[in-house]
């Protein structure tokens, strides 16, 4: 699943989300948000550059925004998610001819190898408890020298908001989130920055940029009370730019 935001608490365990019992709700919440609509999509979009042309996987697309916008850039785009639910959302969205597919990371994905010359894993990878076998899928299904782009959980902001948990350790963990008015508590995984970057190197891509951008134009006129003056930045994920050796 992509991105999410409004933490309300936190449990120590974290379950399995119903993430079809709750698209709609998500889809909405999200579309305009200060963290997804003027933060980790428009990131994501400025480290994804001039795509015209390019074949994109987006992976974990949810009701497609992040998909439609590489589109609108003339990206050649194919979207996989595990929730059928957010497919039917984002088909609404995008069309009937849009190139969408039920597809789970945890699972291989259905593509040759060499599919696609790109893939943007927006807020996806944090739901993972393994990322060797879905990180081998996606160098897997890239050309040699393609990109993963990728956002996710900053750890250090789970250090800072649990102080007394660990921070060099990978573990579970759950947190409530409220989206349009709907509770639902979502299942994560918290990775201290060398596991991550180590996740990266060891599956066979090289890491080309590690960021930590500021949010889009029109966050402070949107946003007031979160994103004080114009230029204001925060630490909330961690975006990388992976190439594909």
């Amino acid at each position: 699943m992509s991105d999410h935001e409004h933490r309300t608490g936190i449990t120590g365990q974290a379950p399995t989300a119903d993430y079809d019992g709750f698209a709609e709700a998500y889809a909405a919440e999200t579309e305009s948000s200060l963290l997804n609509a003027y933060y980790a999509r428009p990131a994501v979009l400025d480290l994804a550059g001039d795509v015209a042309g390019r074949r994109i996987l987006d992976v974990g697309c949810g009701a497609g925004p992040l998909f439609e916008s590489l589109r609108d850039r003339g990206a050649l785009v194919t979207g996989v998610d595990p929730s059928a639910k957010m497919l039917e959302l984002a088909r609404r969205r995008l069309g009937d001819d849009a190139a969408l597919r039920q597809a789970d990371l945890n699972d291989p994905l259905p593509f040759p190898d060499d599919s696609f010359d790109d893939a943007v894993a927006c807020l996806v990878l944090h739901y993972l408890e393994d990322w060797s076998a879905p990180l081998a899928e996606l160098r897997r299904v890239l050309v040699p020298g393609g990109r993963l782009i990728v956002a996710v959980n900053h750890p250090i902001v789970y250090k800072l908001s649990y102080p007394d948990r660990s921070y060099f350790t990978t573990h579970a963990y759950a947190e409530e989130y409220t989206f349009s008015g709907q509770s639902v508590e979502l299942a994560l995984w918290h990775r201290p920055l060398p596991a991550i970057t180590s996740a990266f190197t060891q599956a066979g891509f090289r890491i080309a940029v590690i960021d930590e951008p500021a949010p889009a134009p029109g966050a402070h006129e949107r946003f007031p009370d979160q994103v004080k003056t114009p230029d204001s930045a925060f630490l909330c994920f961690l975006f990388l730019v992976l190439e594909a050796e």
